[in-house]
């Protein structure tokens, strides 16, 4: 058999590994509803660019706070999915992250931040016209870390219909009261800081209400009941949201709605949210049908 030249096979090997690579394109939108920019990046899977034709589920991933719309592929997150998918342990869909600042994804208690009318109103229908993305909602799914896995699930739960599995690690949820969050603020202890102006100071109790996943879980059960779900938390949590994860762990059950969670080993750091990413993805693939 006639051996190819030397350069050929390099610009065979390069094209074939440039096909098999994902990428990530990061853009901006001009929010009317902010009034302001907000930045995006997303994965687009091997083959989105060869296959003009093919629509893809949507996996949207909510950053924690002091993070942003970079940080899931900056601190090793790309590699990851990448070796999942070389292992075919995932199949091919789009991750999609916003920038959030320290929004919690709601609209802000004094009205002027409506962080969740943009997400839903502007970002999604503008990520669905933008991108080559299967819009029915078995395509479509929500995750998160801390700040973000408290967004997913109150998307997730306010919105049933629209998501047809949530996922969250180390989710920011809190089982304290207003008032107790009040005391917290007012000390300038950890979890007052986390909450920062999203929730009002002091916190309206209307509005934590409205937002709260224990009381969306209680108030949507039978639509929620249609949801795929999945979290997991550190033991060792430092704002405490291990609490928080048993609680709704513990909600779920006496509901009978189905869920898997995990309470692991670890803290709320980067190495954890990394040592278990590969999980939250294996399980978003598996329920999008772990299409290629």
């Amino acid at each position: 058999m006639r051996r190819l030249p030397r350069f050929l096979t390099l610009f065979l090997w390069f094209t074939i590994t440039a096909s098999a690579q994902s990428r990530i394109d990061c853009n901006a939108l001009k929010s009317h509803i902010l009034g302001e920019t907000v930045h995006y990046c997303v994965l687009l899977p091997p083959g989105y660019d060869s296959a003009p034709a093919k629509r893809y589920p949507v996996l949207y991933f909510l950053h924690g706070l002091g993070e942003n719309e970079q940080t899931l592929f900056k601190t090793g997150g790309w590699n990851l999915i990448e070796d999942l998918r070389q292992q075919h342990k995932v199949g091919d869909f789009l991750i999609v992250t916003p920038e959030a600042k320290a929004s919690f994804y709601v609209n802000s208690a004094d009205g002027k931040v409506r962080y969740s009318d943009f997400f839903l109103q502007e970002f999604i229908p503008y990520i669905e016209t933008t991108y080559r993305i299967r819009r029915e909602r078995k395509a479509k799914a929500i995750t998160g870390i801390s700040m973000g896995g408290y967004g997913a699930l109150r998307f997730a739960f306010a919105d049933a219909d629209m998501f047809s599995a949530v996922s969250a690690q180390s989710a920011a949820l809190m089982t304290e009261s207003p008032q107790e969050l009040n005391a917290a603020l007012r000390s300038g202890a950890p979890l007052g800081r986390l909450l920062g102006s999203a929730f009002g100071n002091p916190i309206s109790v209307p509005h934590w209400k409205d937002n709260d996943p224990f009381s969306l879980a209680r108030k949507n059960k039978i639509a929620i009941g249609t949801l795929a779900i999945y979290f997991n938390c550190g033991r060792d949590d430092e704002y405490g949201f291990e609490t928080g994860a048993t609680a709704l762990d513990r909600q779920l059950q006496e509901e009978h709605i189905k869920h898997e969670f995990h309470l692991y080993p670890g803290n709320h750091s980067a190495s954890y949210f990394g040592a278990h990413l590969g999980e939250v993805m294996e399980f978003h693939s598996k329920m999008f049908g772990g299409e290629k």
